[in-house]
Parts: C-alpha cells; structure tokens; sequence
C-alpha cells in the first residue's frame, strides 16, 4: 500500500456474494446485509420480457383508434363537404371538435382509472368508440355526424391517458421507456391505415366512400374490446386495492427473474404507503379511493408543482407545434402548395404516414438506451428547422392574407419546388416529431408521479394537451386565411423553438429509473442522472459517512469495464469473469474527476482478480481529496 497522505483516506471493499438472476447479495466487512440490482444488461428492446411486451401491444390499442381517426378524416372530410356540403367552419368543428370532448373523457379517465381499473377503463374507451364510429357511419345530414363524432371524442380522451398509464405501470423499467412508446406507435399505425383506406375507397361515389371509411373505425374498437379480456390488471393498481398476492403474480409473469419481481413489488407496496399488520396481512397507511388528489394536484406541494411543470409543459407543447393541424389539414396544404387531384393529394398524405410510423420506430429502439433529454431536444431543434423551411417555401407563392384557403384539394397547380419542398419539409418536421415529442411525451407524463397521482395526474396532463391540440385543429384554416399558410407555419416553428429550451432547463432525465425512484427525485431534487445500479442497504449509518441515498450516480467505462462513480462516494466495479460485483466505499470520491484514478482502482481491481483475493484492500486517494473519515 502506497503510503496515506494527509488528506488521503483507504477505500473499504464491500464484497457481494450470491446471485439470482440480477440481484446481487451484499455482505459487508462488518456483516451488513443488503442487496444490489443489476439492471445494466439489456434495455430497450434488448432481453424484453415477452408478457409485458403482449400487455403493452394489447393497451396500445387504444391508440390506434385515435390515429384511424385522424387519419381518416383528414381524407373523409374532403368527401363529406361534396355529399353534405358543409362549410369551412363546420369543417373545422367536425375536424376539431374531437379533441375538445376528449377534454371531458381525459377529465374523468382517472378517477374512474382509479375506481374501476385500468383494465376496465380501456373497454370503457372501447365502447365509446365502437359507438361513435358506428353512428358516423350512417349519419344521414350533419347533426348526427356531429353527435358521433363527439362520442368518439369522449373514448379518445379515455385512450389517451389509459394506454400509456396501464404500460408504464406493467413495465420493468429497464424497458419502460421502449413500451410506453409503443402508443404512439400505434397512433402512427392507426393515422397511416386512415390515410390509405380513404385512398383506397376515394374511389366510390361520394355519397357511399366517406361512410366507409368512418365506419371501418368499429373494427379496432372491436379488437380491444376482445383483447381486454386477455390482459391482466396493473400490479400497481391491485396494491392500491390491497390485492397484494394478485399483484405479485402479474409482477413476476412481467419481471425478467423472481428477485426483480420482488424487488418491485417493495417498492410499490413503499410507494402505496403498504405495511404489515404484524399478523401476516397488510394494510394501507395511505389514503387509496383518490380523496385529495385533486386537491394535492389543484394546490400543489413543491414537488408535485415540479412535476406538473414538465408534465403539462410538455404535453402543451407537443400540441403547439402544430402536429395535430399539419396531419389533419396536410390534403389541403398539399393542395395549396400545387399538387391537384384528390388521389395525388391523398397519397402525398400516405408518405407523411409512412414516414410518421418509419421515425417513431427510431425512438422506440433508442429511447432507453439515448435517454428522454437527448430525444427531446433532437427533436424540437429539427421541428424548428423542418417548419422554417416550409414557411419560407410558402413565401415563394406570395399568398396574401385574402387569397382563399381552400377546403378540398382542386385541379389548380402551384410551381413545382413548392410542391416537393412541402412534401420533404413536411415528412422532415413528422420525422422529427416522431423521434421526441410523439413518443416521448407519453412517456415521461405516465412516469414521473407518484402511484397515488398517477392516474388523475395523467389526465390532467391529457386535459392540456387536447385543448391544444383542438384550439390548433379548430383555428388553422383561420389562421392561415388571417396570416396566410406561411405565417402560420412560421408561428408553430416559434413554438417549437421554445419546446427546446423549456425542455433544456425543465425536463430531467428519467431513463432506468423505476417509478417509485422517479418520484423520489422530484421530492428529494436529489442528481437526476440515472444509473443502471439500485442499492438498498441496511443497517449502515446515514450520517453521511454511510448510504445517504438507495442510488448510485454515473456509469463511466474504462478498459472495457465498468465503473460506478457514486455521489455518496462508492464505487462499484462488476468483474465479468465471475458472478460477485465489488463495491469500494469511500467518502471522499464524489464523481468522476475526485478521488483515486480510474486506472489506479482498476489495477488494484485486476490484482484482486488475479490473486482471487476478496479481503478487504486499501486504495489511496490523490492528494486534495477530502480528509473525512470513514
């Protein structure tokens, strides 16, 4: 051993012994207990468990119901203007009144999420839909088509929240980012098989084409409504009722081994406020039928006022950027940048579709492997590009504020490059989207709660993004009349703009964290870097010179190995030639440039190894580390 300085402290080897699947057993020098998780390996797509992928695809569902109808309106509605005749302004209500009524489904999802299951609310969105699509199908004049477009609007609203609610609580974390993606996904699939069936049936007359493509929307709904009865309920929702054995059965058929199950099922029993009753029952010190919520959401404590500032900050602005608008209304912009005829307009929208679903496959596979931040701020940069483009294209029409803004594509042409540079820009702004802001937004909304606000804050958080998007959807053929297509698009490239820098300085990285430990983050506003290591230690002291904290700070790599650089001042290096994980514990190593050198610890680490030591050696910090004492 080199000799000690005076500001130089030895590090303490705390040896794991024993492994079940990722779960590490920890013994100290001193005979502390305790156990650490690996959850390191995999992520993503990678070592996915099978069940919860099944669970999540069947609550992704619900998504593409509101993505058929987008889809198919955007093409149904230039059919239903000849039939019907209807108006500008009865075009802009029929396209945006679904998102303003999903404001009442969004608004009571929740509690009744709560008070029924999750389970259970989605065949409540099923039922909504299969109606609404029903009645739309056979509406004879536009009142009735009014009334079951409206109905729809109630099951989007219990859609949206649902869905990536009852994945994200299903999921382990170190996959949840990659499926609570998947409704967006499904919203991808649904708005691109809305675009091709109106092409497909654009050809029928046009009293008989529009009622086709309306109707077809049942069929989803009827998909969901069978599969419900093959999904289990959400493991968190069941310890909120105190079904505690039911829960433990759902968590191991979507855990990835026993130990992790367990280790979840702790975690939300802590996070639901569960005890024993100290007769082999248990019993809730938390309050678990939703009394309060509100009032906790409505007049919120400091952490919870944080949350709903990412929350509703990023679900406004996904909506501000004007997506909802651009494929909704793309058959008219298309049109008026210079492409004629129903069909070329049509399959112009088929593009966009396909390159929607293309580039949300890109962040489903990266999402937990890049993070939530890096995708984000990808994504409203590139928006900002992508919708600057298209305004500057526009300008080269030299459209003057008076100049009609027409509803149904026409046989009059614009110049060429317009035409191309709307398509490009348009798939370029999508692409974008779909990488960030469509998934992402999903994600981070279902995560950073608590269990007993989850639900209720969800929808909230829907409520924001559906004004939004209706007040976008219902004002775009205005906007661009009053400001003209250019203006308009140079207004959501503003908005997109500020979603980056809202993103910079509010939205934290959440990407390996469980659900329970997100929420720890926003009450403790502890390091919000995450790490693939969870430590649960009992019995050292919590004077600061022991475990201030269940979570480790930044993996670094070095030499092909990893090594942990822990706020608390551990560090952890997994050997990968054996099944024990050393833990070196010293308090003055605060992250990756203090401390002893990662070669010099990795030196020390690889004589371990080759002497098949495991006694407790000393390290030796630089001079200028802190001289605390262990």
């Amino acid at each position: 051993m080199a000799e000690t300085g005076r500001n130089s402290r030895p590090f303490e080897l705390l040896e794991l012994k024993g492994k079940q699947g990722r779960q590490y057993e920890l013994l100290t020098p001193d005979g502390t207990a305790g156990h650490v998780r690996d959850d390191s390996k995999g992520g993503g797509w990678k070592n996915l468990n099978r069940y919860a992928l099944a669970c999540a695809l069947l609550a992704s569902l619900n998504s593409t119901l509101l993505g058929y109808d987008i889809g198919v309106i955007a093409g149904a509605v230039l059919f239903i203007q000849e039939d019907l005749g209807i108006s500008e302004f009865q075009e802009e209500l029929l396209v945006g009144s679904l998102n303003l009524v999903s404001l009442i489904g969004a608004a009571c999802a929740g509690r009744i999420a709560d008070a029924v299951g999750r389970r259970w609310t989605m065949a409540i969105a099923a039922l909504f839909f299969l109606v609404g699509a029903g009645i739309m199908g056979v509406a004879p004049h536009f009142s009735l088509l009014m009334i079951g477009r409206l109905l729809e609007g109630i099951g989007v609203g219990f859609a949206l929240m649902i869905a990536p609610v009852y994945t994200a609580e299903v999921a382990p974390a170190s996959s949840r980012g990659s499926l609570v993606s998947l409704p967006e996904i499904f919203i991808n699939i649904g708005i691109l098989l809305g675009y091709m069936v109106s092409y497909v049936f654009s050809g029928l007359p046009s009293n008989v084409n529009w009622r086709l493509m309306l109707g077809v929307g049942m069929l989803p709904a009827l998909v969901l409504a069978v599969g419900v009865l093959l999904m289990p309920e959400s493991p968190r929702w069941l310890v909120m009722q105190n079904r505690i054995k039911e829960a433990e059965i759902v968590l191991f058929k979507t855990s990835n081994d026993e130990a992790e199950a367990n280790v979840r099922l702790q975690e939300i029993m802590d996070a639901a406020g569960i005890v024993s009753d100290g007769s082999g029952g248990t019993r809730s010190s938390l309050n678990s039928e939703g009394q309060g919520v509100w009032k906790e959401l409505l007049w919120p404590t400091s952490p919870v006022r944080r949350m709903l500032i990412v929350a509703l900050g990023v679900q406004f602005f996904q909506q501000a950027s004007g997506i909802d608008a651009t494929v909704y209304y793309s058959p008219v912009v298309f049109n008026h940048a210079g492409i004629s005829g129903k069909s070329g307009v049509l399959l112009a929208t088929i593009a966009v579709g396909l390159t929607k679903t293309l580039f949300i496959l890109v962040a489903t596979i990266w999402l937990d492997r890049l993070g939530r931040r890096p995708l984000l701020l990808t994504s409203s940069i590139g928006m900002t590009v992508s919708l600057s483009v298209l305004a500057i294209g526009f300008l080269f029409l030299n459209i003057t504020p008076t100049d009609d803004i027409p509803a149904a594509p026409s046989d009059t042409s614009g110049p060429t490059f317009v035409a191309v540079l709307a398509i490009l820009s348009i798939c370029s702004y999508v692409a974008f989207f779909s990488v960030g802001f469509g998934p992402i937004v999903w994600v981070l909304t279902s995560e950073i709660f608590p269990l007993r606000l989850r639900a209720q804050a969800m929808g909230l958080g829907i409520v924001v993004n559906r004004l939004a998007s209706a007040t976008v959807a219902l004002t775009f053929l205005s906007m661009a009349r009053a400001m003209t297509i250019a203006g308009t698009f140079f207004l959501f490239s503003v908005m997109a703009f500020l979603s980056a820098i809202f993103v910079y300085i509010f939205t934290p990285e959440t990407k390996g964290r469980s659900l329970e430990e997100i929420a720890k983050f926003f009450e403790s506003d502890s390091d919000p870097s995450p790490s693939p290591y969870s430590l649960e230690l009992k019995g050292l002291p919590q004077d600061g010179h022991g475990i201030a904290s269940p979570r480790f700070g930044h993996i670094r790599k070095h030499d092909e190995e990893a090594i942990l650089m822990a706020p608390e001042g551990h560090v952890g290096l997994p050997l990968e030639d054996t099944d024990d994980l050393l833990l070196l514990r010293h308090d003055s190593l605060t992250g990756p440039q203090s401390g002893a050198s990662r070669k010099d610890l990795m030196n020390k680490v690889k004589a371990i190894k080759k002497q098949g030591n495991r006694s407790s050696p000393s390290f030796d910090t630089p001079r200028g580390a802190s001289s605390s004492p262990l």
